[in-house]
C-alpha cells in the first residue's frame, strides 16, 4: 500500500485533476500479487498525460511498461487489468527482480467525477477516522470503469457504485475487511462475481516529541521525512523557540497535566519522551498512563529506566524504555534513526530484526 506521504500526495494530485473540466490522467493500482513483489495489493501510481508521475511504483514493478499501458488508457479512455510474471518478457523480468506476479489495474481518469472519492477521502483522513476504500473492478471477469465506496469508521460516505446491489456487496466488503493491509477477493452477488480490492487506509500517524534535547530535535525530520505528523512538546517556551523551524512542525507550550487537555491522542499517535531529566520524564508519562495511544517511549541508560520502571506513577503503562531498536546508535541522528524503526516495528507488528534467517533467506 502507499505510506501516508504517498497517500498525501495522491490525494492532492486526484484534488488537482477534479478542478479540471478535462482531466487527462490514469491510474495504476496493484490489485494482486503472488509470491515475492516489493510493492503490496493496494499501492497506486498516478500518471499525468504530460508524463508526469505522483508515487512511483518503483522497486522492482515493471515500471515503464506501467506507464506505457497508462498513457494508452488515456489515449483509448478504456481501462485494463495487466499481469506481469515471468512469462511477460525479459525486459519486465529484469525490472521485476523478484519473480513474483503482479496485477494492475489502468484506470483513466477523464472526467472530474473519476475523482469524486477523493475529497471524502480527505476528509476522513483530516478527521482521523479510519477508512476503508473497496474499488469494484471487474463482474464476472470482465474488466468494467471502477466503481467505489468509502467507509469512514464503519459509515458509508461515499457511493460511486450507482447500483444498489452493488453498493450492498461493497458495503458488506468494507465491514468484513480486517484492520490492515488491502486485497482483492471475488464475491458472489444477484448481480454476477464481482472482482472487489479493498483497502484498509488508517490516517497519518502522529508523533509527539516532548523535550528540546538535542536527540529530540534530530527524530524531527526523521519524523516528518515518514510523513508523520509531527508536534515538539515543552514546558519551557524559550526551549521550543529554539528549534529549527521544519515544514509541518507543530510545537505545544504545556506542562504534564496539561498535556492530554491541549493535544488530541488516539491510536494512530506515538510518543517519545526526551527530557533527560528523570523527575520530568516521569510526570509526562505519568500523563499517558491511560492514552489510547500505539506507542510510549523515553531514551536513559538501563539504570535510569530501571527507577522509571519501579516509579508508582508509572504502574500500568506499557512503556519502550530505552526507546529504539539495538542497532549501536551513539550521535542524536543515529537515536533518532533508532527511535523512528521501533515506532514502525510496532505499527507493523514486526520484531524489527533483520530481513534475513540464519541460512540467508529472505523473509516475505
Amino acid at each position: 500500500m502507499n505510506s501516508p506521504h504517498e497517500l498525501a500526495l495522491l490525494i492532492d494530485a486526484l484534488h488537482a485533476l477534479h478542478g479540471d473540466a478535462h482531466p487527462r490522467a490514469a491510474l495504476a493500482t496493484l490489485t494482486r500479487t503472488r509470491g515475492s513483489t516489493f510493492r503490496r495489493p493496494g499501492t497506486h501510481m498516478l500518471v499525468l498525460e504530460d508524463g508526469r508521475l505522483v508515487c512511483e511504483l518503483s522497486g522492482g514493478c515493471p515500471q515503464r511498461d506501467i506507464e506505457l499501458r497508462a498513457r494508452e488508457a488515456i489515449a483509448s479512455g478504456q481501462p485494463r487489468l495487466l499481469h506481469y510474471n515471468a512469462d511477460s518478457g525479459l525486459d519486465v523480468l529484469m525490472e521485476m527482480g523478484c519473480g513474483g506476479e503482479l496485477e494492475i489495474l489502468i484506470e483513466p481518469l477523464l472526467s472530474p467525477g473519476a475523482t469524486d472519492f477523493a475529497a471524502p477521502l480527505a476528509r476522513c483522513m483530516e478527521s482521523r477516522a479510519s477508512a476503508r476504500l473497496a474499488t469494484l473492478l471487474a463482474v464476472d471477469g470482465q474488466v468494467l470503469e471502477p466503481r467505489r465506496l468509502l467507509s469512514c469508521d464503519g459509515e458509508v460516505c461515499f457511493d460511486g457504485t450507482g447500483d444498489e446491489a452493488w453498493r450492498a456487496a461493497l458495503a458488506a466488503a468494507c465491514a468484513d475487511w480486517p484492520g490492515r493491509g488491502a486485497g482483492t477477493h471475488r464475491l458472489a452477488t444477484p448481480r454476477g462475481e464481482l472482482d472487489v480490492l479493498v483497502e484498509a487506509i488508517d490516517p497519518p500517524h502522529a508523533l509527539v516529541v516532548v523535550g528540546s534535547s538535542a536527540a529530540a530535535r534530530a527524530l524531527l525530520p526523521v519524523s516528518g521525512a515518514l510523513g508523520w505528523r509531527t508536534t515538539l512538546v515543552d514546558s519551557d517556551p524559550d526551549r521550543l523557540s529554539r528549534h529549527e523551524p521544519l515544514p509541518g512542525l507543530s510545537s505545544l507550550c504545556t506542562t504534564p497535566d496539561g498535556l492530554r487537555e491541549a493535544l488530541p491522542l488516539d491510536r494512530h499517535t506515538s510518543v517519545v519522551v526526551i527530557t533527560h531529566n528523570l523527575e520530568q520524564d516521569i510526570a509526562w508519562l505519568a500523563a499517558l498512563r491511560d492514552a489510547p495511544v500505539a506507542y510510549v517511549g523515553a531514551l536513559g541508560s538501563r539504570e535510569r529506566v530501571a527507577r522509571m520502571r519501579h516509579a508508582h506513577e508509572l504502574a500500568g503503562l506499557r512503556l519502550h524504555a530505552p526507546a529504539g531498536l539495538d542497532i549501536g546508535s551513539e550521535t542524536p541522528e543515529e537515536i533518532a534513526l533508532a527511535v523512528a524503526a521501533e515506532i514502525m516495528a510496532v505499527l507493523n507488528g514486526r520484531g524489527g530484526g533483520p530481513l534475513r534467517d540464519n541460512d540467508g533467506a529472505i523473509h516475505g
